[in-house]
């Protein structure tokens, strides 16, 4: 990839003032500080495990990103977002250029490294600045200082030799091994690989509309998908800027996200509980729907979230802080939405860190308490009664396998299937058994447009009457 067809990094608009960083000191050169805490969290992620999206909370995320002024906060998830797409690749490569492997307890260097491959080989990064900010990284720590050398020399030559060593690594999975190698089992070898390639372009941007979609899809500049969303192209900007934002005519959910809550059918003047429903999404689709819906969730502040969410829409709900897992209604629901918690391994085009955060043991627990969850739902819904289930997990411990279990142990509960006539343009996301099995590799790119949608499993089930 040159430097004329990497993808931009761009900064926010707003006039930042001349210090890059609250404890900036007089010698500090420009960026440094954001890359050193590029590296610092990097190594939060792959090394504890720790969720990205804490880390990066304007208000209590972690001390080094918030130091920060905006234009280098922005640089910072530009670099970790780029680095954990393709760590891998990023990987074989740093150690082609190595004429050994690092020591034993180098990890902190090994992050630098990983920091300037990532702005050299993907971002629109200078080379020599990347290079240079690395190199100070190293001599400023006590533990690095001995290899700036190292460091200045393996960082030279990947910027002179990154088109061959990018076509080098092509082929080699940008994600973990371990869930790779679960894809290959699930989905075939050629089927994981497009998945793990799908999963190195950031997400699109998906509208959810009101009104008409191709009436939107014009005055935004968008196009239609087969979901029924609006698809925007790539913009410099704030979506809160956009028409339609403020008059609350749509709200962002991506594609894949979309589907579930319209599985339900007509659902005019009937009583619907969402059980896991912040920030709202769904809610809002299902009240545009015509339901009286209760939206119930574990979190006070996710549901005032939810709230505020619905009144920009002109939309409102009757709103329970409960844990589902024990919530008894006073009458039951006509029908039922549960956006179970999961893995989120469907959604890694816009949480990259989740592959790294994650594990086989963390699926198999997650599984676990679906499993409750959906059959505390399945007792919510009158007889005869719907209940969509869902999550954004590609992994089918967390779908097809869950929920074949609870059809053959409960006798009274029964798959409504999808039709795939009924979805055109996405016949392959409806599996044999009736189920929606979305990839991020579904939705092919159109001019100007970025494909894909989030891995989401998605099954209606109906208690008998």
């Amino acid at each position: 990839m040159t430097s004329q067809n990497k993808p931009a990094f761009r900064r926010p608009r707003k006039k930042q003032p001349a210090t890059t960083n609250a404890t900036s000191g007089p010698d500090d050169k420009p960026g440094l500080e954001a890359r050193a805490a590029a590296a610092k969290l990097l190594g939060a992620v792959v090394d504890r495990r720790v969720s990205l999206d804490g880390m990066l909370d304007a208000e209590h995320g972690n001390p080094a990103y918030k130091a920060l002024n905006d234009a280098d906060r922005a640089l910072v998830r530009a670099i970790l977002n780029s680095a954990l797409r393709h760590l891998p690749r990023i990987g074989a490569m740093l150690s082609s250029l190595l004429d050994s492997p690092l020591p034993e307890g180098a990890r902190a260097l090994d992050h630098v490294l990983t920091v300037a491959a990532a702005q050299i080989l993907y971002l629109d990064v200078p080379d020599h600045s990347a290079v240079d900010l690395a190199v100070e990284q190293a001599n400023r720590d006590p533990r690095n200082r001995r290899f700036a050398g190292l460091v200045n020399a393996v960082l030279r030559r990947m910027a002179r030799e990154k088109d061959a060593l990018l076509a080098q690594t092509a082929a080699i999975p940008a994600m973990p091994s371990w869930f790779f190698d679960r894809l290959s089992a699930v989905y075939g070898r050629e089927a994981a690989a497009r998945i793990s390639e799908a999963q190195t372009s950031p997400a699109a941007i998906d509208l959810t509309v009101k009104g008409d979609a191709a009436y939107w899809a014009e005055k935004l500049g968008g196009i239609v998908l087969p979901t029924g969303s609006v698809r925007l192209a790539a913009f410099d900007g704030s979506v809160a800027d956009l028409p339609g934002f403020s008059e609350g005519q749509w709200w962002v959910q991506d594609a894949a996200a979309s589907l579930p809550a319209r599985l339900f059918g007509p659902l005019a003047g009937k009583r619907v509980v969402d059980l896991c429903a912040a920030p709202g999404g769904k809610t809002a689709q299902l009240i545009l729907a015509g339901a009286e819906v209760t939206a119930l969730d574990l979190s006070a502040n996710r549901l005032k979230r939810l709230d505020g969410n619905l009144a920009r829409l002109g939309f409102s709900a009757r709103t329970v802080e409960a844990d589902m897992a024990s919530f008894q209604p006073e009458e039951l629901f006509d029908a039922a939405l549960l956006d179970a918690p999961c893995s989120s391994t469907g959604t890694t085009r816009r949480h990259p860190d989740v592959l790294w955060t994650k594990g086989h043991q963390d699926i198999a627990k997650l599984a676990t308490v679906q499993e409750r969850l959906l059959r505390h739902a399945l007792t919510l819904v009158k007889p005869g009664g719907l209940v969509v289930f869902s999550n954004c997990s590609l992994d089918p411990l967390e779908g097809e396998a869950m929920v074949a279990r609870i059809l053959a142990e409960l006798p009274d509960v029964r798959r409504v299937p999808v039709a795939a006539t009924d979805w055109p343009g996405l016949e392959d996301a409806i599996s044999a058994e009736g189920a929606f099995r979305t990839t991020p590799a579904m939705l092919p790119a159109h001019e100007g447009f970025a494909g894909g949608l989030d891995g989401f499993y998605a099954v209606v089930l109906q208690r008998s009457q």
